[in-house]
């Protein structure tokens, strides 16, 4: 998988924006192993000191969500129920803590090595990467990447064709029913007909 990474620019955009451009974009971890790619079709957006969901929601400031707060561009890597870890693309300028949860991938490239790391010899290959915590296992992301510049590090996003209008779909985000009014605003995005879509369609 050949391609230019985007550049800090794009990540400087609004987040809702980001959001809806990095559908079709292409998620690439070089390792020592080889490269494993796969090609974003869901992502849900986090906006911030203002968003019950978000890590930073009232401001929370920690070693755990410091990367939230910039520069834009880098990995925001975090561990989650104990199990899986969950990589995000830092927005905004430095100090606003907003970011972008990538929740899956389609396989592009090193899908055996995706096999190797989930377990799954048999499995499909939509099914490798579909759910935030089983794309980060297949590619190899753990809380090392955190903080890596996406724009010249090993872990990097790279441009490729935008999706169509008519093929994104919006919806609340997932699993954050403490979230209050916010439970309910359509900031998760997704491409239709992709088996890879993880949740509700």
């Amino acid at each position: 998988m050949r391609g230019r990474a985007l550049p800090r620019a794009f990540y400087l955009q609004p987040t809702l924006r980001v959001a809806r451009a990095l559908l079709g974009k292409v998620l690439v971890h070089d390792t020592t192993a080889g490269r494993i790619a796969g090609r974003i079709v869901e992502v849900e957006a986090y906006r911030g000191p203002a968003d019950r969901a978000a890590h930073s929601f009232g401001g929370r400031r920690s070693a755990r969500n410091e990367v939230m707060y910039g520069p834009a561009g880098r990995a925001y890597v975090y561990f989650v129920y104990g199990m899986y870890h969950c990589v995000n693309v830092v927005t905004q300028g430095s100090g606003v803590p907003e970011a972008v949860l990538v929740r899956a991938l389609e396989p592009i490239d090193g899908i055996d090595r995706m096999r190797e790391h989930r377990g799954l010899d048999a499995a499909p290959e939509w099914r490798l990467c579909r759910g935030p915590g089983a794309l980060c296992r297949a590619l190899g992301i753990t809380r090392a990447e955190n903080g890596g510049d996406l724009v010249r590090g090993p872990l990097r996003i790279l441009d490729a064709p935008a999706i169509p209008g008519s093929q994104v779909r919006r919806t609340p985000r997932n699993g954050i029913d403490y979230a209050g009014a916010d439970v309910v605003r359509p900031w998760r995005l997704y491409v239709a007909g992709s088996r890879a879509v993880s949740g509700r369609r």
